[in-house]
Formats: C-alpha cells, structure tokens, sequence
C-alpha cells in the first residue's frame, strides 16, 4: 500500500488500479471516502469486507450530472436538487437504472448517488469510467476518517493506495436525501439543511 499526493499522474494511477479491480483511498470535501468499481463485483465485496460491513448499501461518487444520469433515474425535484447542491455535500437516493451486485444495493432498487464538491475525488471518478464506490474509509461503528493518516491507520493495510491531500474541509458525512418516492425524506443530516432543501423543493 503507498500513501500518495494526489497529482495528476498518481490519480491516474489510483483510477488504473480502479479499472483492474482495486480498492483506493480517497479525498472529498466531507471524509476520506474507500473507493472501488461498482460493477465489480469482487471488488464491491471487498469493500464491504474490509468495512467489516456488509448491511447496508454502497454509496457511489459521479464525476458529473451527466454520469450519474446514466446510473440513476432524476425526477422533476432531484434534478432541482441536483442543480442547486451539486457538486456538493448532498447524497441523493434514486431508482437506480443499472443492476447492481447485493453487495452495492443490499437488494434495494435504489442508489445513493452524488457528485462531490472535491476536484480530486471527481476526476478520480471520471478516469475511472464517471462513477465509484464513495463510502467512508473506516471500519463500520468507528468514526470517519478527516485526514489520510487516520484511514490509513484503520485500514490502509487492506487497500492498494491513498491519496492523501490533507485535512478535508467540511469533515462530516453528506446529507442523504432520498428522493426515490413520492416525498422526499431526509435520512441522515448533514452539512445540507433540511430549509436548504425546503426552499429549493418548495415545501
């Protein structure tokens, strides 16, 4: 495992071990996220095993709209959404348009999708084929990871690379909104505020 500054040519070198079935460690603006295809299969299961974790569904990270688009149903307010708060802090849950593995959906017909307000985490997303796993770098029940170092220290010896830019800048987990249904429901709060959404849905 190297720990490596996110310069162009080592987030080509983190997207390649991505293609080829790897799992990453990398920056957003909200914690250290742990990174793999979501279309691989092995490489999903691998995840969830070095989580210690396998109960709930993989989140993904898109390196534009235009991405998650592909992978996900909008409805007239998710794209609203979308527009106001992407790239941004803001996980939205969507019916999903591409079938998954279990260890991605846990089952679910939906997807958590968003695109991370972090140049880094982006164009990692982008070389790697517009979308990855985007869950939190850290054991399930342990706390997520601010700072490369602290990932690395949970679990570093279980993935092929981290790139480490620092402290990230908000340092607690994306709103989740799921607006899959008819009502939108707020599932875990975050650095988007529930007025924030309020205003943009006008409800």
């Amino acid at each position: 495992m190297e720990i490596l500054k996110p310069t162009e040519e080592n987030i080509r070198k983190a997207a390649a071990i991505i293609r080829l079935g790897g799992v990453v460690i990398y920056p957003t603006e909200t914690v250290y996220g742990l990174g793999c295809n979501p279309a691989d299969v092995d490489a999903a299961k691998r995840v969830c095993a070095i989580k210690e974790r396998a109960d709930k569904p993989l989140p993904l990270a898109c390196s534009d709209m235009g991405a998650a688009r592909k992978i996900a149903e909008f409805n007239e307010a998710a794209e609203k959404i979308a527009a106001k708060f992407w790239p941004g802090p803001l996980m939205l849950i969507l019916p999903a348009k591409v079938k998954y593995s279990m260890w991605v959906t846990h089952g679910a017909s939906t997807i958590g999708v968003r695109v991370p307000d972090h140049t880094v985490a982006r164009k990692l997303a982008e070389l790697s084929g517009g979308v990855i796993v985007s869950t939190s770098a850290n054991r399930g029940g342990e706390k997520p990871p601010l700072r490369a170092q602290e990932a690395a220290n949970q679990i570093g010896d279980r993935v092929d690379l981290i790139l480490d830019d620092g402290r990230v800048r908000i340092g607690e987990p994306s709103t989740v909104l799921d607006l899959s249904g008819e009502e939108a429901w707020i599932l875990r709060k975050g650095p988007i505020t529930p007025k924030q959404i309020r205003e943009v849905l006008g409800i």
